[in-house]
């Protein structure tokens, strides 16, 4: 952040912009220290940036006002979710805790340099509450089972169309294809999805007729506050998904892959395919399905929890396939169809009814 950004209300000197300088990289030493993932401390390090950049002050002018009118400004001018706000608020939070603890000395080499100490201004009075588990927009949602043939079927006529075209891109279609089929096959998240290898496919001896494709090896799931990566194994249970695999490892894979690399999904110009490029190709072929604006890759997963749970698989047993430590957050991905309540309903009310007429045999 150049100097002239700041310096509205502090004057705009070496002095003043060293020592905020040095307050991000103690922040950042003391994230690492926590095991924190890098991703997470440079994004806090951004939104940190870009708030003293919106103030025109540094850290030890800061008031809470300060915050509240940037908030105002991100939610009135931008229509920034709600989700972002908060994750904003607390990134700020988290800051201005380690600036102002006494054992990092800061306040009292501001006050020294300044005549002026930073003051935590994200409180309980301003900071966006998490009410709801659930916050993302109301246009994510699972896929209806149509829903999701029809973003197939788009997948392999695209396939089928740059092929008889006679351009170049065969390959790389047929590789699309089968990461959104794969995706839902197996209920993965995009960086699950995109991080696999080869060699993270194997047979599940209580399932031979699988084959090599019986239980996929996930190890890079979603990680908690200071761990790496969890790992987990999903369980094959789509019999179609052995073939698309098969087609793609055993016929078109070997041809793409770049040599000394094991990456599932190599990419034209590297190891693999990244994120904004199967982003990308989930809105082209999403859009050519005629499927509705607002969805995304991961509605991919929760159409795969859903779908399970309406075709009777243990809820249970759903959890531990998708890597979820509370049921109730797996209930959450849930959204089961009208039919598969009506039959819920029918199942519940049969029993309840041949109950009470036993009881009332009984009583005669």
């Amino acid at each position: 952040m150049g100097l002239e950004a700041l310096g509205q209300r502090d004057r705009p000197d070496i002095e003043a912009a060293a020592l905020f300088e040095e307050m991000l990289l103690g922040w950042r030493h003391q994230q690492l220290s926590r095991n924190l993932a890098l991703s997470s401390i440079d994004t806090g390090a951004r939104i940190v940036r870009r708030f003293a950049t919106a103030t025109g002050a540094f850290p030890w002018s800061w008031a809470p006002a300060d915050l509240e009118r940037w908030v105002a400004g991100l939610r009135e001018r931008h229509g920034v979710a709600r989700s972002t706000v908060r994750a904003y608020e607390l990134a700020l939070r988290s800051f201005l805790a380690y600036v102002c603890d006494p054992a990092y000395d800061f306040a009292r080499a501001c006050e020294v340099r300044f005549g002026a100490v930073p003051v935590q201004i994200v409180t309980a009075m301003n900071l966006a509450r998490h009410r709801v588990e659930h916050e993302t927009s109301p246009r994510r949602r699972p896929l209806t089972r149509p829903e999701c043939q029809a973003l197939f079927d788009a997948a392999d006529a695209r396939v089928e169309a740059v092929q008889r075209s006679g351009r170049k891109g065969t390959a790389a279609a047929l590789r699309d294809a089968t990461m959104l089929k794969v995706a839902y096959a197996f209920g993965l998240r995009r960086r699950e999805l995109l991080m696999l290898e080869v060699d993270d496919l194997s047979p599940n001896p209580k399932a031979p007729e699988f084959g090599p494709y019986g239980v996929l090896a996930v190890r890079y799931a979603k990680a908690t506050a200071g761990s790496g990566p969890r790992r987990r194994s999903v369980l094959t249970v789509m019999d179609w998904s052995t073939e698309v695999l098969a087609e793609w490892v055993e016929h078109c894979w070997p041809r793409l892959v770049t040599p000394g690399t094991r990456w599932l999904w190599p990419s034209e110009r590297n190891p693999r395919v990244s994120e904004d490029r199967f982003n990308a190709a989930f809105a082209r072929l999403s859009t050519e399905a005629g499927l509705p604006a607002g969805l995304s890759p991961h509605c991919l997963r929760h159409s795969y929890v859903t779908h399970l749970i309406e075709d009777g698989y243990d809820a249970l047993f759903v959890q531990q396939q998708v890597g979820h430590e509370h049921a109730s957050t797996t209930s959450i991905y849930t959204a089961v169809s009208s039919d598969y309540k009506t039959r819920m309903l029918r199942a519940a009310l049969d029993k309840t009814l041949e109950r009470n007429a036993r009881t009332r045999k009984d009583r005669r």
